[in-house]
C-alpha cells in the first residue's frame, strides 16, 4: 500500500510519546545505581541488580511485537493499546521505585518498571514503519529521536532541578533523598500524559485485506516456532546490525549501571561512603558519615545533570538529521560510523576532565546515542517483511539486550578488571567498544539500508 507522505505536525504527534517512554528511562539510567549504593549496594554488585532491565527487555519485546502485529481494533488501532498499558503500569512503577525500603526491593520494581516501559516501547519503533512510507522513515525515526534527547536532558536535570528549588539531598541511612522522590514523581506524570498525547492525536492504518488477516489471527500457529522460524530467516543485513548493536549496547549499559560510581569516585572525588567504615553509635561518626553521604547524593545530582547533556547533544544532532532528511537522502552507513567514533572519544576522555569538563564527555556521547536511536532502525526497516516489522523489531532487541546481560553478569566487571580495580575503567571499556561498533558499520554492503532507494515501477 502506498502510503501519503506525512507532514511535521503528524510525525510530531504519533513520536511525542517517546518524550515519556525516555523520561522513564532517564531517570533508570541515571538515577537506578544512587538508589542501590544508598541502599547499600557495594558498586561491584551494580551491574548483575540491573539485569532485569535486559532479561525483561529480552523476554517482553519479540512478545509485545508479535501480539501487536496480530492486534486491531476498530477504535485503538494495532499498537496503542500497548502504549496505554505499558505507560500505566510504568507510572505506577516510577513513582513507587524511590520508596523501596531495602535493595531487593528495589531490584524488584527495576524488573517491573523496565518490563512496563518495554510494553510501550517497541509498538512505537513499528508504528514509524507502519505509518510511514519507506521514504520518510529516516525522517521519523529521527524525529523520535529528537523527542527522546528533549526527555533524556529535561528528565536526567529533575533531581538536581528540585535540589535547586528547596526539595532535600540529605537522608538517613538507607534513605533516597526526597529530591531523588519528588524527580521520580513528575517523571511518572510525564510518562502517561505524554503517551495519552499520542494515543488521542494518532491514528493507524486497518490490516490491507481484513478478511486475511482475521484468518492468520484465527490460524493456530505457536509463538515460539514463528518466532525461531523467523529468527532462522532474518536478513543478513539484519545479522550485520546486531553486530554493531552489540557492542554499542554493551557500552551504554555500562554507563547507565557504573557512570554514577565511576564519575562520583574519579572525577568528584565523593564515592559512597561504606557503612562498616563508621561506628553509627558514636555521633562523631555519625556526623561524618552523613556529611559523606550529602556530599556523594549532590555530587550523584550533578553527575546526572551531566548526564543529561548527552539527551541534549543528541537532541541537537538529531535536529540537524531531521532538517537535512526531510529534503535530502543520506548515507546511513557512515553517519552512523563516525557518530559512534565520536561517543567512543567521550566515554576515553572521562579519564582525564574535571567536574566542570565532564559535561564535554557527554556531548560528545550524546551524538553517538542519537544516532544509535535513528541509523540502525532506518536501516533494519529497509530490510524486513513490512508485515512482520513489530515482530522483527522485537527480535533486533535481542541484539541490544544479549550484551546487556552479558555485561550484567560480570562482562563489565572482568573486562575493566584487566585495566584496574577503580571503577572509571568501566568508561574506558565502554569507549573502546562504541570504537569497535562503529568499526563494524563496514559490514553493511545492502545500498538499500545505507541510503533509501526509491523504487521504480
Amino acid at each position: 500500500m502506498k502510503k501519503r507522505i506525512l507532514g511535521f505536525w503528524e510525525i510530531w504527534n504519533m513520536s511525542f510519546g517517546f518524550l515519556g517512554i525516555q523520561f522513564g528511562f532517564a531517570l533508570q539510567g541515571g538515577f537506578m545505581s544512587r538508589i542501590f549504593q544508598t541502599l547499600g549496594a557495594d558498586k561491584h554488585d551494580i551491574p548483575l541488580l540491573w539485569i532485569a532491565a535486559p532479561l525483561t527487555g529480552l523476554l517482553v519485546q519479540p512478545i509485545i511485537g508479535y501480539m501487536s502485529d496480530r492486534t486491531w481494533h476498530s477504535k485503538w488501532g494495532r499498537r496503542r493499546p500497548y502504549f496505554l498499558i505499558g505507560a500505566v503500569l510504568s507510572s505506577l512503577a516510577l513513582f513507587f521505585v524511590p520508596y523501596s525500603p531495602a535493595l531487593w526491593i528495589a531490584a524488584g520494581f527495576l524488573w517491573i518498571l523496565d518490563a512496563s516501559i518495554n510494553i510501550s516501547m517497541e509498538p512505537f519503533r513499528a508504528l514509524v514503519a507502519d505509518k510511514l512510507d519507506e521514504s520518510q522513515r529516516t525522517y521519523g525515526f529521527v524525529m523520535q529521536t529528537l523527542i527522546i534527547g528533549i526527555g533524556t536532558w529535561v528528565a536526567s536535570n529533575l533531581p538536581w532541578l528540585v535540589s535547586k528549588m528547596g526539595v532535600s539531598d540529605s537522608a538517613d541511612l538507607g534513605v533516597v533523598p526526597d529530591s531523588v522522590k519528588v524527580a521520580f514523581a513528575v517523571g511518572a506524570f510525564v510518562f502517561l500524559v505524554s503517551i495519552l498525547y499520542t494515543v488521542f492525536t494518532t491514528t493507524e492504518y486497518p490490516p490491507e485485506d481484513m478478511e486475511a488477516f482475521e484468518r492468520e489471527k484465527k490460524q493456530k500457529s505457536s509463538f515460539i516456532s514463528d518466532i525461531v522460524s523467523n529468527i532462522g530467516n532474518m536478513p543478513t543485513t539484519m545479522k550485520k546490525l546486531g553486530v554493531i548493536q552489540f557492542f554499542s549496547w554493551f557500552a551504554f549499559f555500562t554507563m547507565w549501571s557504573l557512570a554514577n560510581p565511576a564519575l562520583t569516585e574519579h572525577v568528584f572525588k565523593t564515592p559512597a561512603p561504606v557503612e562498616a567504615n563508621y561506628d553509627m553509635s558514636l555521633a562523631e561518626d555519625k556526623e561524618a558519615f552523613d556529611l559523606a553521604n550529602t556530599s556523594f547524593q549532590k555530587s550523584s545530582n550533578l553527575v546526572g545533570s551531566a548526564m543529561g547533556v548527552y539527551g541534549l547533544s543528541s537532541m541537537a544532532f538529531a535536529l540537524l538529521l531531521v532538517l537535512y532528511t526531510s529534503k535530502r537522502r543520506i548515507n546511513r552507513k557512515y553517519v552512523h560510523m563516525f557518530s559512534l567514533f565520536i561517543g567512543g572519544a567521550g566515554f576515553l576522555l572521562m579519564n582525564i576532565v574535571t567536574p566542570d569538563q565532564l559535561k564535554y564527555c557527554f556531548i560528545l556521547i550524546g551524538i553517538a546515542w542519537g544516532s544509535i536511536l535513528s541509523m540502525p532502525y532506518a536501516m533494519l526497516s529497509s530490510s524486513v517483511n513490512p508485515k512482520k516489522m513489530g515482530m522483527f523489531m522485537g527480535i533486533f532487541n535481542m541484539f541490544i539486550v544479549i550484551p546487556q546481560i552479558i555485561a550484567a553478569l560480570g562482562g563489565i566487571n572482568f573486562v575493566s578488571s584487566l585495566l584496574g580495580e577503580e571503577a572509571i575503567h568501566a568508561m574506558t571499556i565502554a569507549g573502546i567498544s562504541l570504537v569497535i561498533a562503529g568499526l563494524s558499520n563496514l559490514l553493511i554492503t545492502n545500498k538499500s539500508a545505507i541510503t533509501y532507494q526509491k523504487k521504480i515501477a
